[in-house]
């Protein structure tokens, strides 16, 4: 059973609960918390899967800087927030919650203010979740991952020319997840783990433990 929380309905999901796109914080999380309240009740779940991102570039001097921030906190910090907090309420014990994290942006990234800042802010909650006193279940893990390019058909129409055998296969994702559900091989809570293709072959390194 799968429900899928997204701008739009998803038609291979179990249930849906479409997000409805306003400015404010407050209105689209608490609207998020209620129908997942209303759809799960008091059912818990194995996992809480947060995918949702984007990216824009820019530094500080750019005309799109408050724009192009204002979409990052939108699509990474938001979604990573509100995933956290429904954690608290319908993951588990011993459950996963995964966040999308980046590479870049444990390091300076001059030319992509906004997208680095928001990504940092994902490790920093990542880190808080694993924490005691946290708000997550007994035993439950966060863990930060970070791909880079997916093979996906849309990254495929728009990117024709570029190296496929760099790109990593959704499938690896799928079952690098469904092993951390069922705890194989699941890195401690609190990891940024880094997803690495290169030739045709994927792995797993970790960034922090």
């Amino acid at each position: 059973w799968v429900a899928s929380i997204d701008v739009q309905e998803n038609e291979e999901a179990s249930a849906n609960v479409v997000v409805k796109m306003t400015d404010s914080f407050t209105e689209q999380a608490d609207q998020v918390t209620a129908e997942v309240g209303k759809l799960l009740g008091t059912e818990k779940v194995d996992a809480i899967l947060c995918v949702a991102g984007g990216w824009a570039g820019g530094n500080a001097k750019s005309k799109s800087l408050f724009k192009n921030c204002d979409l990052m906190w939108k699509q990474i910090m938001w979604t990573s927030t509100i995933s956290s907090h429904l954690a608290t309420k319908h993951l588990k014990e011993g459950g996963l919650l995964t966040l999308a994290g980046a590479r870049a942006a444990l390091d300076w990234t001059p030319g992509m203010i906004g997208y680095s800042m928001a990504k940092a802010m994902v490790h920093q909650l990542c880190w808080s979740l694993a924490r005691k006193n946290s708000g997550l279940p007994p035993g439950a893990a966060a863990v930060a991952l970070f791909p880079v390019t997916l093979d996906t058909p849309v990254n495929r129409k728009s990117m024709p020319e570029a190296d496929f055998s760099s790109w990593t296969p959704l499938e690896f994702l799928v079952e690098t997840f469904h092993d951390w559900i069922t705890e194989k091989n699941r890195p401690s809570s609190g990891s940024l783990i880094q997803v690495v293709t290169a030739e045709g072959k994927t792995e797993l390194t970790t960034a922090y433990l």
